[in-house]
């Protein structure tokens, strides 16, 4: 790394760590945002919570899909852009609750600072609306539908005869893991519908400017989830077939009602983020083919909610899979092409039978056979995190969160008529 991109990311990182305050410290106001306050919900789980380190912006450059947004991302002098009418409140993304206006930093707060998909969102919010703009996300990581937010109306989880007879054969004591379940149902669900009730029972802790003359307007949910329900085959023992995740679809179904009604909000419009890590099934490459069934139904069952009746209009999806980063699929199957003999250097090097110089220079070597330098950036500089995580990469969670915007601003759109 040069100086110069050395010193450009310590300036981000203190600009950030200066912008996202706890609760206790809240920022100044915004002064000039006039209007009713448009008030959105971001939830779900790690991804929505957002793993993608800023160190990732820069790479955003070298795609001419993604230059523009970056551009919107960050200042003129590379750290992050704050929003002069947006303003957010967080929880579970850190120990406590963060609040101010919105900028990078308000994704997983470990090895940060990071983003997730509301600092795109909200940039895209801004520019599309008028008036001030409020973000209330929750999100937590490793959480489920079926268990933690599970909506009420769907009653405490229920073991399946499976699971009830490997628990017996475990000599598990099954009256106290079913009350353990009980007591988890839900959980998740209670702690983001409080959490919401919360922040809009003192708006001007979080957004200082807040009129009460001008109120507010539950402007829209976005649901970002579904990894820990596409991966437990004890809850959906059926979900190598079209129809295994049945319960994930009537369990969302019921979700969506259970917000609007307890949220007082009966036509909130909702959209759902299609889990789409691999990218699209049709391109997954041999190593992952394997599994394109199980990943196909899940989807499939995440989407079906929107094509309710109940829900025409005011439910939508964005396929998060069309954001997958197909050119890092690719670099990285030609690094494997070499990963036997970088291997070996690192081995050799660890060992101490190569120095760190010499190593070093045969693995800048290999790379330069087969990468140009420009590829070089995008498969080293792209991602921060693992492919269950989106790769920790900037520029695909950057694009998610601008979907789920455009997404909501055109059902707002065409429910008045425009």
């Amino acid at each position: 790394m040069t100086h110069h991109r050395q010193t450009a990311l310590l300036l981000a990182t203190l600009v950030i760590t200066l912008l996202v305050l706890p609760a206790t410290a809240i920022g100044v106001s915004t002064g000039d945002a006039t209007g009713p306050l448009r008030v959105f919900i971001l939830a779900g789980q790690s991804n929505m919570q957002g793993h993608a380190h800023v160190r990732t912006f820069a790479a955003m450059d070298l795609d001419p899909a993604t230059a523009s947004l970056v551009a919107e991302m960050r200042n003129a002098d590379g750290t992050p852009r704050v929003c002069e009418h947006v303003w957010i409140s967080s929880i579970g993304s850190a120990d406590e609750e963060r609040v101010g206006r919105l900028t990078a930093g308000f994704g997983a707060h470990a090895r940060g600072p990071k983003i997730g998909p509301e600092f795109t969102f909200g940039l895209t919010m801004q520019k599309r609306l008028t008036g001030p703009i409020l973000i209330i996300k929750t999100a937590w990581g490793g959480k489920s539908l079926h268990t933690d937010f599970r909506p009420p109306s769907a009653g405490p989880y229920v073991f399946n005869e499976a699971q009830l007879e490997q628990l017996a054969q475990q000599g598990k004591d099954i009256e106290a893991i079913t009350a353990e379940r009980t007591q988890a149902s839900g959980h998740s669900y209670r702690l983001m519908v409080d959490h919401v009730k919360t922040v809009l029972a003192d708006i001007p802790r979080v957004y200082p400017d807040y009129d009460p003359a001008s109120g507010y307007e539950l402007a829209g949910f976005v649901w970002f989830q579904g990894w820990n329900d596409m991966v437990d085959r004890g809850v959906y023992p059926q979900r190598d077939r079209p129809s295994g995740y049945d319960a994930y679809s009537e369990l969302l179904t019921q979700f969506i009602r259970d917000v609007r009604a307890d949220l007082s909000a009966p036509a909130l419009p909702f959209v759902i983020g299609v889990m789409g890590v691999g990218g699209p099934i049709d391109q997954y490459p041999p190593d992952q083919q394997r599994y394109q069934g199980v990943h196909r139904n899940f989807r499939m069952a995440m989407a079906a909610p929107a094509a309710l009746p109940e829900f025409e209009g005011n439910v939508g999806v964005v396929r998060t899979a069309d954001y997958w980063d197909m050119e890092v699929v690719a670099l990285r199957a030609r690094e494997s092409r070499i990963k036997e003999r970088a291997d070996e250097v690192s081995r050799a090097m660890k060992e101490g039978t190569l120095s760190r110089a010499e190593g070093t220079a045969t693995l800048e070597s290999l790379y330069a056979e087969i990468f140009s330098p420009r590829e070089l950036v995008i498969l080293k500089e792209s991602t921060s995190n693992l492919d269950f995580h989106y790769m920790g990469s900037a520029k695909i969670l950057g694009q998610i969160g601008r979907a789920f915007a455009e997404t909501l601003v055109t059902m707002m759109q065409e429910r008045n008529g425009e």
